[in-house]
């Protein structure tokens, strides 16, 4: 016996907005370490920043900009949530969120490889 409520699109909206976070959550801590070789000098800076010409990371990079859009626009959604009267076009909403995110990091993949 299925749970109802896990076949609702707006269910699969808040798990895609919890994994997003976590994921940018277990994200954080390379983030912390690249500040610190930023803040050691350019000789500590330049090897990575010169790793990061690497295609995988670009790669890396789209998906990072993907998550920080899904987790942005799925916390614009429960802000809606919270604050605005409930309605069934809040599954249009949540549909048009996640291409919306979709989209932002596309746009990112394509200024990333023109430049």
């Amino acid at each position: 016996m299925g749970l109802p409520h896990r076949s609702d699109g707006l269910w699969f909206a808040h798990v895609i907005h919890r994994i997003s976070g976590l994921a940018l959550a277990l994200f954080l801590p390379a983030h912390f370490l690249v500040l610190g070789l930023a803040l050691e000098g350019s000789a500590a800076l330049d090897p990575f920043i010169s790793w990061t010409d690497n295609p995988v990371v670009k790669f890396a990079e789209v998906g990072l900009v993907g998550l920080l859009a899904l987790h942005l626009f799925g916390g614009l959604r429960i802000l809606a949530l919270e604050f605005l009267p409930w309605s069934p076009r809040q599954k249009t909403w949540a549909a048009l969120a996640t291409a919306l995110s979709f989209f932002v990091a596309i746009g990112f993949l394509l200024s990333s490889t023109a430049a």
